[in-house]
């Protein structure tokens, strides 16, 4: 299962709306429906999707639609009196489509917001595909604690999940509780390279891809070895999350 849905293939799909005008929004599940009112919308038009960190972000008239898909979310755009899925929970009606909020599990939800969305995102740092080098080092040289903590932030850095810092650190070779204040500039370079070619990898699907030589293909194993040098991973709750490194590649 994906660490995260595909926000940035969603925000793909969400492209299919983008100008068209919103005749109703059909909540089939009002539990999520977070926060705000589907009334307001109608009416509008859907404006081009962003994405931001975790967040898919959809302009509507003077609001603003903000999708959240947990583990187990996804959209979907698709002809108008089609099946709908049984997990579809919120529906756009557009013209010439609807643009469907599905989720099985129901983590995450959709907000429909006036006022700004920091009121439901809360302070959310860059988007972790967009921070580049000197930014990254800007970062975390504001930062204390464990590098683990830092970069599961999402006011430091938006978009990094438990599996992806997991992967960014074995790749740097960092230990994940090793404290940011101490780090030199070239662990924080490695942080940074490791950082960007994860996220790239990942955006296309919303996980990290668990292809061989990567830590994430192995974490889950029995007695999972360090596709690097081969030693026994160690397992333990770094930062509240459940957090796999290798002793001898992540020295602290």
């Amino acid at each position: 299962m994906p660490e995260l849905p595909d926000v940035e293939g969603f925000r793909r799909v969400a492209r299919a709306a983008a100008g068209r005008r919103i005749e109703a929004v059909e909540v089939l599940d009002k539990g999520l429906l977070r926060g705000g009112r589907a009334n307001i919308i109608e009416g509008a038009s859907f404006g081009h999707p962003a994405r931001h960190g975790k967040w898919l972000i959809l302009p509507a008239g003077d609001a603003e639609v903000l999708l959240h898909f947990g583990m187990t979310g996804g959209l979907a755009w698709a002809r108008r009196g089609s099946r709908r899925h049984r997990h579809d929970r919120i529906v756009f009606v557009c013209q010439g489509g609807e643009l469907r909020y599905r989720n099985m599990r129901k983590f995450g939800g959709v907000w429909i917001s006036k006022r700004g969305r920091k009121r439901v995102t809360g302070v959310l740092g860059p988007d972790a595909a967009e921070v580049d080098r000197e930014r990254f080092h800007d970062l975390l040289g504001r930062r204390r604690g464990g590098v683990k903590a830092a970069l599961m932030d999402q006011r430091l850095i938006a978009g990094l999940g438990n599996l992806m810092v997991d992967e960014i650190t074995w790749r740097a070779r960092v230990h994940p509780r090793a404290q940011v204040d101490r780090l030199s500039r070239r662990r924080i370079d490695r942080l940074w390279d490791a950082m960007h070619g994860v996220v790239r990898k990942s955006l296309p699907t919303g996980r990290v891809p668990p292809v061989e030589g990567w830590l994430t293909a192995v974490r889950d194993g029995r007695d999972a070895a360090c596709p690097r040098c081969g030693s026994r991973l160690r397992r333990a709750t770094v930062a509240g999350r459940t957090t796999v490194w290798c002793p001898r590649c992540q020295r602290r």
